[in-house]
Order: C-alpha cells, then structure tokens, then sequence
C-alpha cells in the first residue's frame, strides 16, 4: 500500500496523512449540488480510496445537511477506527444560536457530528469560516475543552484572512493553548492569493495547508473548450446555468473571456502530455510539490474519478522546467503592499526560516 500514496505530518505536529484528502461534500443527496452519491456509490469511493492507500477524510457538519457525515459514519462503523483520520468542521447552520463559532454552537455542533460520525472522536476539528459576531478568545477557549475533554484530537481553521490566522496562532500562545496544525483553502493554479500572506503565516508557524478545489471546479481536468458550453453534469455548468455565486467552481460564461484561464490550461494539459499524465493529475501535483503542502483535498463522484486524481500521489514529479513554466503562467499580480514589500526585500529573504 505504501508505493500507491505518500504519508505526510500535518503540518507540525505528530500526525500522519495520506498526501491526498478525500473530501466528501459529494456524498448525499443535496438541493445546492445535483449529482450527488447515493450511500452505495460512496461507500465505494472509500473501499476504493482505502486501497489505494488514503487514510484522511474530509468532511463538514453543513455537507448535504449533515448526510454526508452520516455516510461516513456508516461505513467508519465497520472499519478500524484507529486506521483513519476524520476531519469535520463547524460554523454554519440554522437557528438563532444554531450558526456561528460560539461556545453553545460548538458543544452542540461537536456532539451532533461525533453521534452521525459513529464515532467518539475527531481527529480534526476545524472552524470552517472565521466568526465576526464571536469574540476569538470565545471559540478558542472551546474548542479547546473539546481537545482537553478527547472529543477532538488536533484543531485547524478554513477560509480565514492572514491577520485572522496569526491573530489565532498568537492568542493560542498567550493563552496556553492548543497549537492549531492546519489550514484548509482553496488553492490551485487558477486561484493563488494565498500565497500573499497566507502561505507565509503557515510556513513561519508550522501549519499545514490542506488546499480544496485543486482542479477549480473541473477547469484544469482538460474536458472544458472555450467555444463550447460547459459539459453537462459537471459543478460549473449546474453553477453558470443556476447564476450561482460558488466559490471554487466559476461561472463558465465569464471565464470564457478570461485569457490568462486558457492561458494556464493550455499549460497544464501541456505538462501533462510531457509527463504522460492527466491535466488534473499535473494540477495536484503541482500542489503537492509546494512545501507547505500537506495533502490536497480531491472529490469524487466516481471511481473513475478517484483513479485519476490519485494517480497524482507519488511514483512521478512534475520536472523543475515544467513547474517553472506553470508558476510563471500563472502567477498572479501583486498589488500594494505586497508588490512594494517583495520588491524591496529581494535581498533580503533568508532560504531557511531557521538560519
């Protein structure tokens, strides 16, 4: 099992993972996402992914309104625990006090997870958006109870700015807290922005970065055209013909106007064609060769599917030349004060942080 994926510490601590993360929010059924797995075929996606050497699962308590946990609670029942690392999150949800990152929300939202999860911990628990309407010291003080209680092993964020970020690495270290280890966003060669500030938090601190849409939305899969629709069935074309605002899969009709878009995908199917790989196996493995990379983050609503982004994981690496060529073609431009800040410490920058 050990040649099909690599293992990786999450960022720095003591805990191991699959290079590649199975997320999970197309298990169940779900009005946002038409398209979904039904428990079978998601049940299946995880035999297949187990074989192949996974070991780290994705998921949310909001996913298909908490179905999605409930499918992997079902299949984690006759699995050996121990063997796998469960990642859920928290801060969406209805009701007056039933949303958000609030004590009482999150002692309700753990214990409602671990009972669909079939499961007496989590090995990841992870805010999953910052909360302006909670004061930080708040959510905290109870997630961490929840690591001192068992319920949760380690603690990460998602979708937080810079500032929140190192604002939560420091009052973790003022207040004695837990070390949070990582850091779920969306990153990709389409979508860069965290490595403004972000990237540069998490390299300092010694939290990893776990990037979900690698292939943003299909778009770097190779099966999109410019002069054609988006295919049907795919997340973009259900978002461009819904006019929905989804992060992580745009509106097919604005990126057809988009040059620099085609611009990157012509480059990756061509480093794909190099390599002898797919557009998305290059798309992830150009993450994975990101030092502050964990593991990425893939979906599947197929076996097929999982097959090809899993053929990413090791065996092969995109060449110094070709990662160079995709950087370039896609990077994004700085803005104030980033462009000013780098330009002026081009001298500067130590190799290693440690020097």
């Amino acid at each position: 099992m050990a040649d099909k994926t690599e293992y990786r510490f999450l960022g720095g601590s003591g805990l191991k993972v699959s290079n590649i993360c199975l997320g999970t929010m197309t298990f169940g059924d779900w009005t946002l996402l038409p398209g979904q797995c039904d428990e079978a075929a998601s049940h299946a996606i995880l035999d297949r992914y187990v074989e192949l050497g996974g070991n780290f699962l994705d998921t949310a308590d909001m996913y298909a309104e908490g179905r999605s946990e409930e499918i992997i609670g079902s299949w984690l029942e006759k699995q050996q625990r121990e063997k796998f690392i469960v990642a859920t999150k928290v801060r969406f949800g209805k009701g007056i006090n039933g949303v958000g990152l609030s004590r009482h929300h999150i002692m309700q939202s753990i214990d409602d997870s671990l009972r669909r999860l079939r499961t007496d911990y989590v090995d990841l628990y992870q805010i999953h958006m910052w909360d302006e309407a909670v004061p930080i010291e708040e959510t905290l003080s109870a997630l961490n109870d929840l690591v001192r209680a068992g319920k949760v092993h380690y603690l990460g964020a998602s979708n937080v700015t810079g500032w929140q970020l190192q604002k939560i690495v420091e009052l973790s270290k003022s207040m004695g807290l837990n070390k949070w280890i990582s850091l779920q966003v969306e990153y990709n060669l389409l979508c860069r922005g965290i490595e403004w500030e972000l990237v540069d938090v998490c390299r300092r601190e010694g939290i990893g970065i776990i990037p979900w849409s690698p292939l943003k939305g299909g778009l770097l899969t190779g099966k999109f055209k410019r002069e054609d629709d988006a295919p049907e069935g795919t997340r973009i074309a259900v978002v461009t013909k819904k006019g929905m605002d989804l992060e992580g899969a745009p509106d097919f009709e604005r990126i057809k106007k988009d040059d620099k878009t085609w611009k990157i995908i012509d480059a990756t199917k061509n480093a794909a064609e190099a390599a002898g790989k797919t557009p998305a196996q290059v798309a992830i493995r150009w993450l994975l060769q990101k030092d502050v990379v964990s593991s990425v983050i893939i979906g599947a609503k197929s076996l097929q599917q999982l097959e090809d982004n899993m053929g990413a994981a090791t065996g092969w690496e995109i060449t110094e030349e070709q990662m160079a060529e995709l950087d370039t073609v896609s990077q994004m431009e700085p803005t104030y004060p980033y462009r000013l800040l780098t330009r002026m410490n081009s001298d500067r920058v130590r190799k290693n942080m440690c020097q």
